[in-house]
């Protein structure tokens, strides 16, 4: 759940950056997917490490 909602902020947030820089298409689409694998991986260490305080 972390993960999918890490990669869904993270494209908002990298596309919104690269729009705001005055960037074209393929740079907010290339901010985009770049943010969101950063994001779903913090997301991955999030749930791991809330499962393994579970356990």
């Amino acid at each position: 759940m972390f993960v999918l909602v890490g990669a869904v902020l993270g494209a908002l947030i990298g596309g919104l950056q690269a729009k705001k820089s005055g960037g074209k298409k393929a740079d907010i689409l290339q901010y985009g997917v770049v943010f969101a694998m950063i994001f779903a991986i913090l997301g991955l260490f999030v749930t791991l490490i809330i499962h393994r305080m579970a356990l």
